[in-house]
């Protein structure tokens, strides 16, 4: 095992009606800024717990955070900080509100010119303004780290940033919420959670054990729950395991001591900057791409996850390997999720190139664990998604 160091600061609030105890974590003078998305907590009765809870706080409201934050949008929040001069924030969304709030969490307190500079030039964020997370869908883990991710239309980009100054204060994790949450969007979070576990679990062996085992928990819960969560997402027993799942797979335990790859993430961000593509769904057209690109190097790693997740016991190691591919790839399409570029989009030809011409432009020459796969790897990968 690796040396590593681990704190998160985050306080979780978790179960039915945590969201009314809001109220007794943000400080008594603070103005709030709350930040939401496209406007679904005015219907399924969010917002009028979060305003109820808020109602001894000033408040000022900042809506329309679209699902891939996008840094235009952003900047005019930024405003709304400057000129009302808030000094905490509450994210009320998923995952894309979420990392907005956090570059904006940076942004505020940033004294350069140009705020994308802190993704760019890869800044990280040591002290931001304060704030708390209410999850109206469990996906991307943001709520219990310090990382987000952010796209510019104009340049077609989709950067990641993060830094200790990330982590937000509280999150109320309520597994009610997932009530009124879209099929759509209950696909994704299962398959963005489950390939989160995957980039920091499908390496090498370095053993640690014990993360390998939490590891394959979430996993093995994920699997468990998924059918159950999407025929009935009133089940509170599935969705409350599910949330934490989704949370457990990105706050920052289960990749201490271990190698971490990322490299599904790089590329499916690409995609989702030049297709417009749902984020989870373009982790799933590169993760199987990726492993059999990488065979090789991951085939232990593979075969294991083969055996204790998917009970796939007969054969040689690579058979095995192979086999927890194509299971992989199977989970996915059982949800209904498509792994292949070509049935998101017909203009897909000249994307690898395109990718590769990015990676190279900000040298990004060295992605995965092993920090060996080139721009040129990432093109045949990609070109093997089609």
């Amino acid at each position: 095992m690796k040396n590593f160091e681990f704190k998160n600061p985050t306080k979780i609030l978790f179960g039915k009606g945590q969201i009314e105890n809001i109220k007794n974590e943000i400080p008594n003078d603070a103005k709030v800024l709350m930040l939401y998305g496209g406007g679904s907590i005015k219907k399924n009765g969010i917002y009028e717990q979060v305003s109820t809870a808020l109602s001894n706080h000033e408040v000022v409201e900042f809506g329309g955070i679209p699902a891939n934050p996008e840094y235009s949008v952003l900047m005019e929040a930024l405003k709304v900080i400057k000129e009302q001069k808030t000094t905490f924030m509450l994210a009320v969304g998923g995952g894309s509100v979420i990392d907005g709030t956090k570059f904006l969490s940076s942004a505020a307190l940033y004294d350069g010119k140009e705020p994308w500079d802190i993704l760019s030039k890869n800044i990280p964020t040591l002290k931001g303004m304060p704030f708390g997370t209410v999850l109206t869908l469990p996906a991307t883990g943001s709520e219990m780290n310090s990382g987000a991710v952010i796209t510019r239309a104009d340049t077609k980009e989709k950067l990641a940033m993060g830094g200790a100054g990330l982590f937000p204060v509280f999150s109320v994790l309520d597994p009610e919420v997932i009530q009124s949450i879209p099929h759509r969007q209950l696909v994704n979070g299962i398959t963005d959670a489950f390939t989160h576990v995957l980039e920091q679990y499908l390496t090498y062996p370095a053993g640690a054990k014990l993360q390998d085992r939490i590891s394959e928990s979430i996993l093995q819960t994920l699997i468990e729950v998924a059918p159950k969560v999407l025929e009935d997402p009133t089940d509170y027993s599935a969705a409350s395991n599910f949330m934490w799942s989704c949370t457990m797979a990105l706050n920052g335990l289960i990749q201490k001591g271990v190698p971490t790859d990322w490299a599904v993430h790089a590329m499916g961000h690409e995609l989702t900057a030049l297709f417009g593509i749902d984020h989870a769904r373009t982790l799933a057209v590169i993760a199987p791409s990726h492993y059999e690109y990488n065979f090789e190097t991951k085939k232990e790693k593979l075969a294991q996850y083969a055996e204790r997740v998917w009970n796939i016991t007969e054969g040689s190691t690579e058979s095995k390997a192979k086999a927890a591919i194509k299971r992989t790839e199977a989970f996915f399409n059982e949800m209904g999720i498509a792994t292949k570029l070509s049935q998101y989009t017909n203009d897909y030809e000249g994307t690898a190139e395109e990718i590769s011409k990015r990676f190279k432009a900000r040298g990004w020459e060295g992605l995965g664990e092993h920090q060996n796969l080139k721009p040129e790897d990432a093109e045949q990968i990609v070109k093997m998604a089609y």
